[in-house]
């Protein structure tokens, strides 16, 4: 072990390391346009079919109550089964955890058992990892007890692994959906003043919205599907806002169900609602331009700097030199 880690931390190996895994990127970045499939065919062909889905689920339900106790056991898969065995949903997620998988888009309940299988499963694959590292392959002289403490910090790490994760995908979401909304709005309100129906504006606006922000799409369609299936048109409104987690879309969704109950005119506020949006837009892209200078000064002294001070002083010290 010992001379294969010498042999990889020679500096001509590593620079071949380097170079292959530089090839190898350059080639996944070329040909990666070439394999990419239609991500918004396939979601939204995902999302069509949700309503089908409910009512397939709704009819198994109903099925499963007549014949109580008749039904067989169906094998659910590894995962399932060490969650529902270890009790982890109790143990590592709570209503916050599920919130957040809605909003990064895994709405599945296999998704919940994939999420906590890898918060038990990390940890002690990390802390093998790190304990083989620091007990076995690390040579550095280190107390027992710091080289334990290393390893149960990078256990822990692999704890929250996946709720990095899932945060990261939150704020991809929302960060599409905040982008592309006051587009859709516009959108919403132009099909609303031409006279259709709730359900035609979500459908026409996901096709149209599509290009621009394929989270948002499957928002309108998955809701769409919603209020073509469930008894109040109210809750498939209240999806919506806590799928995303947004406050204009709350706001925009708090508006349709006080015109769905009370039959105050819609296009009216869809218009001020979609100025506001825009206006918060452009507010937040005016902050980011504003935060650009300071975040540009560090990276300016460190590699900005340096060239210029040699441009500038490199023909002095040549100069010199040759005077010497």
């Amino acid at each position: 072990m010992g001379d294969i880690l010498a042999i990889v931390l020679e500096p001509q190996a590593l620079l071949a390391i380097l170079a292959a895994l530089a090839v190898f990127a350059t080639v996944l970045t070329i040909a990666m346009p070439i394999f990419q499939q239609d991500e918004l065919a396939s979601r939204m062909k995902s999302t069509v079919i949700e309503r089908e889905k409910i009512r397939q689920r709704e009819r198994e339900r109903l099925a499963a109550e007549k014949k109580r106790g008749t039904l067989k056991h169906k094998d659910s898969g590894m995962m399932k089964d060490l969650v529902e065995k270890l009790d982890l949903k109790k143990a590592l997620a709570d209503q916050s955890t599920f919130d957040n998988l809605k909003m990064a888009g895994y709405r599945k309940q296999s998704h919940v058992y994939v999420f906590l299988f890898f918060r038990l499963v990390l940890p002690l694959i990390l802390l093998f990892l790190g304990s083989v590292y620091m007990f076995l392959i690390s040579t550095t002289d280190r107390p027992f007890m710091m080289k334990l403490l290393i390893v149960m910090v990078i256990a822990y790490i692999g704890f929250y692994l996946p709720n990095v994760f899932v945060k990261n995908q939150v704020g991809k979401r929302q960060l599409s959906i905040r982008r592309a909304w006051p587009d859709a709005l516009d959108l919403m309100l132009i099909c609303v003043e031409s006279g259709m129906s709730m359900e035609a504006a979500f459908r026409k606006v996901a096709v149209e919205i599509g290009t621009t922000s394929v989270p948002l799409a499957e928002e309108l369609v998955l809701t769409n599907a919603e209020l073509s299936y469930l008894q109040e048109r109210r809750q498939a409104y209240e999806n919506l806002a806590s799928r995303t987690g947004l406050d204009g879309v709350k706001s925009v969704t708090m508006a349709l169900i006080q015109a769905e109950r009370y039959g105050t005119p819609l296009g009216t506020a869809l218009r001020v609602l979609a100025q506001e949006n825009r206006d918060m837009r452009m507010s937040e892209a005016e902050k980011k331009a504003a935060a650009l200078p300071p975040k540009l000064t560090v990276p300016m002294i460190v590699f900005f700097l340096p060239v210029l001070f040699a441009v500038i002083m490199g023909p002095a010290g040549i100069r010199i030199s040759e005077m010497n």
